[in-house]
């Protein structure tokens, strides 16, 4: 069967969701997404998909073999860095969109060399999916003046837990959710991980800022236990 060409316009890509996510405040939103291993790379692919025009990726991690399943790196992919990896992705999702790729690890003085980041208070977002809280202590403390809505995406095997923050150089309440390392689980956050889990998480921070985009309350602290299906909500 020949296949039928469509003359339809790629204006119309987001058709579908333009009462949910209001396209002319999504068009002024600078995204950055730190760290994209397992929720940050499909955080990114769905910030693509769904039309963010500009995102920086931040990450100094290339990809290895353990991380094709719970990842979804292709097998081309393995040996290159995360952030070159995932903006091939993300480019043909939507080949409009802005990337700034920055391989390598977040330092308190990567915000200066960022694409002119924070240049547009209101509509910076920041979104944090790294697996250690002493790194999330650092990005916190160097975002937060600069970012209009934060989230921070973390899962251990089948329990994710998603913070966000609409007002972040206000916000009191995510500071106390950086324990002291003592306090941690023993090991990498992701040592046990599997792909629909980090897709579930990064749905829920994508949620929580379509819910900002579109002036609703967001839930700053959402748990979801896929094992007991148990959702809850602080």
């Amino acid at each position: 069967m020949t296949a039928i060409l469509t003359t339809q316009s790629l204006i119309d890509r987001d058709i579908r969701q333009r009462e949910i996510i209001p396209p002319h405040t999504l068009a002024k939103c600078h995204a950055l997404v730190i760290g994209v291993g397992a929720i940050g790379r499909q955080l990114a692919l769905q910030l693509a998909a769904v039309g963010i025009p500009e995102l920086d990726l931040i990450d100094h991690d290339q990809v290895g073999v353990e991380n094709l399943a719970c990842q979804a790196y292709w097998e081309q992919d393995v040996g290159r860095s995360k952030v070159e990896a995932t903006a091939e992705a993300c480019r043909l999702l939507n080949p409009a969109l802005e990337l700034n790729l920055y391989p390598d690890r977040f330092r308190r003085s990567s915000i200066k060399v960022l694409s002119a980041f924070g240049s547009h208070l209101r509509f910076s977002a920041v979104f944090c999916c790294v697996d250690s809280i002493a790194t999330r202590q650092l990005i916190w403390e160097t975002v937060r003046s600069r970012a209009a809505f934060f989230a921070d995406g973390r899962m251990s095997a089948e329990v994710i837990r998603v913070l966000a923050s609409d007002l972040p150089l206000a916000d009191i309440r995510y500071a106390t959710t950086l324990f002291a390392a003592e306090h941690a689980y023993g090991g990498s956050c992701t040592a046990k991980s599997t792909v629909y889990t980090a897709s579930i998480a990064a749905g829920l921070m994508l949620s929580q800022f379509t819910r900002w985009l579109r002036g609703l309350p967001i839930d700053p602290d959402l748990s979801l236990n896929l094992l007991t299906s148990e959702l809850s909500c602080a």
